[in-house]
């Protein structure tokens, strides 16, 4: 394959795993937890910005269901991809930058730097691995 045809590969992929983080970024700004779980892997793993561990999709739901409805209120998200690994076609690290945003859209908080592992199944790239880790000055 040709570097210009392996570029625009990636560029297609790049698009597709933004897609998702828009997706992602609604799912949350909207409070939807169907949307927000239909994103992960069966298996996903997520850190919550706090440590918590969550293993396999079922334990991200319960946690979500908790803690989405409601968490929005008077707040928004926005997510930035800011890096892409590919670490094998089908397999990409996925640095983020977000932020929580007032209801005036001014910053709010601390930004945040996710790290999403996402694999690609069937033609959909998925969440894998996302560790979520805010950003204190030093």
């Amino acid at each position: 394959m040709s570097t210009a045809m392996e570029q625009r590969t990636y560029d297609v992929e790049i698009e597709a795993i933004k897609r998702v983080v828009a997706t992602l970024e609604h799912a949350q700004r909207n409070e939807l937890v169907e949307e927000f779980i239909g994103l992960f892997r069966e298996d996903g793993i997520w850190t919550t910005g706090h440590g918590r561990r969550l293993l396999g999709r079922d334990a991200i739901e319960a946690f979500t269901r908790q803690v989405l409805p409601g968490a929005m209120t008077d707040m928004s998200v926005e997510f930035e991809v800011e890096h892409v690994l590919f670490i094998r076609p089908d397999v990409a690290a996925v640095k983020l930058r977000q932020q929580y945003l007032t209801s005036d859209g001014e910053p709010s908080g601390a930004p945040g730097t996710p790290l999403h592992v996402m694999a690609k199944e069937d033609g959909r790239w998925r969440l894998a691995a996302c560790q979520n880790t805010e950003v204190l000055d030093a």
